[in-house]
């Protein structure tokens, strides 16, 4: 009986978010990934309870971590941490959605999980990213892993509009319709 208006797909793990703002997750539950406090594999969807009072507007299944966001702007992250790609500054997993400090006072409109990495729209048009940094995929001009979201400056100056993580790597689009 519930209206889904948005779904995501990770690496053996899936989300949809309904019509009233809760997510529901299956698939394979192992390093916390599904949000419930546990490793449990769900064969069937069950909702996150830890969104409980909050309405969540978007989110993102990645390799072997999850992300969203809820309505006030706020980014949540969960599931492996190993590399940083959960944004709390250090490399331990979260079995339950815990918020991401670094963009308290911002407002996020856009998330995407990669397999190892994060990367996050601001609505000043700002990406952000952390996580693994090998092969350059952060787009830092280096492959130094990043424990806490930071900003990409090669976007100083031009509005983000999309973006999108890979296995490896990572893609932008700006305002004036180039992609990156």
């Amino acid at each position: 009986g519930q209206s889904v208006v948005a779904v995501s797909v990770g690496g053996d793990h899936s989300f949809a978010i309904t019509a009233d703002g809760a997510v529901w997750s299956w698939g394979g539950g192992g390093e916390g990934r599904l949000g419930h406090g546990n490793q449990q594999n769900r064969q069937l969807p069950k909702k996150v309870e830890a969104f409980a009072g909050r309405r969540v507007v978007a989110v993102a299944a990645g390799g072997i971590h999850s992300l969203a966001i809820t309505a006030d702007g706020a980014v949540w992250s969960w599931g492996e941490g190993g590399v940083g790609e959960l944004g709390h500054g250090d490399m331990q997993g979260q079995p339950l959605p815990k918020k991401i400090e670094t963009f308290a006072g911002r407002r996020v409109v856009a998330v995407s999980a990669g397999d190892r990495h994060s990367i996050a729209i601001t609505a000043d048009g700002s990406a952000w990213s952390w996580g693994d940094g090998a092969y350059g995929r952060l787009g830092h001009g280096d492959e130094q892993d990043q424990l806490l979201p930071k900003k990409i400056e090669t976007f100083t100056g031009r509005r983000v509009v999309t973006v999108s993580a890979g296995a490896r790597h990572s893609l932008a689009t700006t305002a004036d319709g180039a992609a990156w």
